[in-house]
């Protein structure tokens, strides 16, 4: 795994806490049809596909909290980890560069 994979994982997380917050917050926005996140990849990138919900015909907001509050706590957790993943390459190659000076 390299850094540029970590980091198009985050700007997919960031995409779908995106989506997610604009959900949440029109939780109370009548006739409202959310969007949901699909994140997809590969061993070199990271992608978030965001699609509108299928429509119930609901007059009230179609929004599930119950779907959403999850989802934010995946993407911090999968944020978390990227980050992580980029701190100890960062301190890898500055142990290589410390070794190699």
């Amino acid at each position: 795994m390299n850094i540029s994979s970590n980091v198009s994982s985050i700007q997919a997380h960031q995409t779908m806490m995106n989506t997610n917050a604009n959900n949440v917050a029109n939780v109370n926005t009548d006739g409202f049809i959310p969007s949901d996140t699909r994140i997809s990849g590969n061993e070199s990138t990271v992608s978030a596909n965001v699609r509108k919900a299928d429509d119930t015909g609901s007059k009230t907001s179609q929004t599930d909290l119950a779907k959403e509050i999850p989802d934010q706590i995946v993407t911090q957790g999968a944020t978390a980890v990227n980050v992580s993943a980029i701190k100890t390459q960062d301190e890898m190659l500055g142990s290589l560069l410390d070794i190699k000076a």
